[in-house]
């Protein structure tokens, strides 16, 4: 899910986006792009979750991707904070909301092209997952 913007500002009910949220009951799994330099990033965090509940597609696998961790670092450290603080503020709290969701995140900075490689291959791992509970009998043609 994203724009977090109109699922704050619209109920579910609405028409407009009645097809946008069709897609999402209807998906296999859910990317969850969070803006991770927005000040306000967990409260949206629990918008989309509470969203995703309202629609009954809260039982889906989501992978929340934690985008714009450059961004993220830029706003919240000075400049003269020292290296090693900064990784272990960056570690905590990658550490706290992998804990948070069972592991099923990931920490990018999309412009900067930061962790695309770990971001396909959990997409791809889920896939796997996914297919080989629906098809278990055909595990042998997995990728």
């Amino acid at each position: 899910m994203n724009t977090v913007g109109f699922i704050r500002k619209l109920p579910p009910s609405c028409r407009k986006f009645k097809s946008t949220l069709d897609e999402v009951r209807e998906s296999d799994i859910l990317l969850h792009v969070v803006d991770t330099s927005h000040a306000r990033y967990e409260e949206q965090i629990g918008i989309v979750n509470k969203t995703l509940q309202e629609i009954n597609a809260y039982d889906k696998p989501v992978i929340t991707v934690f985008n714009k961790m450059d961004l993220y670092e830029t706003n919240t450290f000075d400049p003269w904070l020292e290296e090693e603080v900064r990784a272990e503020i960056v570690k905590e709290l990658k550490e706290r909301w992998k804990n948070e969701l069972q592991g099923n995140c990931v920490f990018v900075a999309a412009t900067e092209k930061r962790n695309i490689d770990e971001l396909r291959s959990v997409i791809l791992n889920k896939v796997k997952e996914l297919y080989r509970v629906r098809y278990p009998y055909k595990t042998e043609y997995l990728f």
